[in-house]
């Protein structure tokens, strides 16, 4: 994970004093008159993820012209609303640890993660407001709607056994690229404003965002705590399908796809049974399937911003496509 931090630094290095900027603005909108929003803010700040939506925002509204003190307000914005559904995320998963350290749940108890993750979307309910322009409002809006609706269609399937990869790619674009998306077509909607640069950034954050999660549902399967920083194998033990397993049923044999139901219907699944998951799995292509489906999201993410000429800004954005491939965690 440290790796990725510094690889990540040197991808932003052009838009160093944006991202001051927009820290300025976040660090702001945590700040409350309650001292246990304070300490939990700080706590936020301290463990901060790498801030990959609010650099997308700086990155494509350089891109596509100069970025406003709107651009800054959006980018804290849209790192607000990530903060509070990953809070939520997080009590619903019953999950112990984020980004390496204890999760908000696990030092304060979901009552206080819930109220918190509340306060924080009040704060972006607040932002928009600053903006003062009804296209990001709506825009802003929508994307809450469909980081909800995603996470809920991701239960309601996992409950239904209905998961199929056309029914995956819907889930993960409204849970995760959605606000991927939103976060480059803010940096448009900032700086110039016209709809062309706003169907480019759409592309380009709707595939990086495909791309992203999934990285991250190889990662649940394949990666390791250390380097995650998340509880390892959380999705296969609360039955969530992703996409290399879905593929694992398509071409598993009979007698495989019975060993991969008696694995997953388990109500304790131990380090044997993802092992050996796994290794089905791998066996029938699976997690070379989802491989070849980020090679295939990252190419349409280049082909978005093709047009545009050469620029630091540019490069950065195909480095973080690149980032997403190379990134551990």
């Amino acid at each position: 994970m440290k790796t990725d931090v510094k690889k990540l630094k040197y991808i932003t290095e052009p838009i160093f004093d944006d991202i001051r900027l927009f820290e300025k603005e976040f660090r702001n909108a945590l700040r409350s008159e309650v001292r246990m929003i304070n300490m939990i803010g700080k706590y936020i700040l301290r463990h901060k993820g790498k801030h990959i939506r609010p650099i997308l925002t700086i990155l494509s509204s350089r891109l596509c012209g100069q970025p406003t003190l709107n651009s800054y307000r959006a980018a804290a914005m849209i790192e607000l609303l990530h903060v509070a559904t990953l809070i939520h995320d997080d009590v619903v998963d019953d999950a112990n640890q984020r980004r390496g350290f204890p999760s908000i749940n696990r030092m304060w108890k979901n009552k206080v993660a819930v109220l918190m993750g509340d306060f924080i979307f009040s704060k972006t309910l607040i932002n928009m407001i600053g903006l003062k322009d009804f296209s990001a409002l709506e825009l802003i809006a929508s994307t809450a709607e469909k980081l909800a609706a995603g996470e809920i269609l991701q239960i309601e399937k996992s409950l239904t056994k209905s998961m199929n990869e056309k029914s995956y790619y819907d889930m993960i674009y409204q849970k995760t690229a959605s606000l991927i998306s939103t976060s480059c077509e803010l940096g448009a909607i900032t700086s110039s404003g016209k709809d062309k640069d706003r169907e480019a950034m759409v592309t380009y954050g709707t595939k990086l965002g495909m791309a992203f999660q999934v990285k991250d549902d190889l990662f649940d399967i394949l990666g390791n705590e250390k380097d995650t920083g998340k509880d390892m194998g959380a999705d296969v033990k609360k039955n969530l399908v992703t996409l290399p397993l879905i593929h694992a049923y398509d071409q598993a044999s009979k007698i495989e796809t019975r060993k991969l139901n008696k694995i997953l219907s388990s109500k304790k699944k131990t380090r044997f049974d993802l092992d050996h998951l796994k290794e089905i799995v791998d066996r029938v292509g699976g997690f070379n399937y989802a491989r070849g489906k980020i090679i295939e999201f990252n190419e349409q993410a280049l082909e978005a911003i093709s047009p545009y000429p050469n620029s630091p800004y540019k490069q950065s954005m195909i480095d973080l496509i690149a980032f997403n491939m190379q990134r551990t965690g």
